[in-house]
């Protein structure tokens, strides 16, 4: 046990001994609600603003690591990692000279994550799966509702909208349709669901002049029955 701790809370071992711990106490709060597991966000909340979620699940997706919680993949590349540097301190790097065994221990750390994504990428196979049928059917009904961006921006990679449903409203996953930005407070029209990806596609209200019209009638006409 002594020894166990010894390469467990040392370079290199260390960095990924925190980050795993650390990983570990996330999905523990989560367990108990006191965070949020981030499955029904796209697998990315972490509360560090669109551009920086954009910013890590992108380099996850690049490889071969989106589809999953952000916290579930790094708790993932932090066990395999641990699991190769603690290894190789155990029965290499421990009998080399102090000097050697930083300079040693610098590169196992680095090159433990060369074999530590792809058996992510494998764990992560039945996991996605499981998650998307996790995932609460969407409405048809709403699609063609009209609903005002509550994030920053809208691009075609990242953003939210609130929606009124007739209820308490929706906070939605919503990616722009043509490409363009869309600002905070725009409204837009919910024009088609992607399962795979868990958000909408939208457009800014007035590019639909038909939808636009009906909106106001619609408006008008509770207005005329109040």
């Amino acid at each position: 046990m002594n020894e166990f701790l010894t390469v467990a809370l040392s370079f290199p071992t260390l960095p990924y001994s925190i980050v795993l711990a650390f990983a570990v106490l996330y999905w523990l709060l989560a367990a108990f609600g006191v965070v949020d597991d981030g499955i029904a966000h796209d697998g990315m909340d972490l509360h560090l603003g669109d551009d920086g979620l954009h910013g890590i699940s992108g380099i996850f997706a690049r490889l071969g690591l989106g589809g999953a919680p952000v916290m579930l993949v790094i708790a993932l590349l932090a066990f395999f990692g641990w699991t190769v540097t603690y290894f190789v301190h155990l029965f290499l790097l421990q009998a080399l000279p102090t000097p050697v065994r930083w300079v040693a221990g610098s590169v196992t750390a680095v090159l433990a994550l060369i074999p530590a994504v792809p058996l992510s990428v494998v764990v992560l196979r039945p996991i996605r799966r499981l998650l998307l049928r996790l995932r609460p059917v969407p409405q048809v009904s709403l699609l063609g509702r009209v609903g005002v961006i509550a994030s920053p921006q809208v691009t075609a990679t990242v953003g939210h909208a609130n929606v009124d449903d007739g209820g308490a409203g929706l906070i939605l996953q919503v990616r722009s349709h043509d490409g363009s930005v869309l600002a905070r407070g725009d409204r837009v029209v919910l024009l088609d669901y992607l399962a795979d990806h868990n958000h909408y596609l939208v457009v800014r209200e007035n590019a639909h002049p038909a939808l636009s019209i009906q909106d106001s009638l619609i408006a008008g006409d509770k207005e005329i029955h109040r």
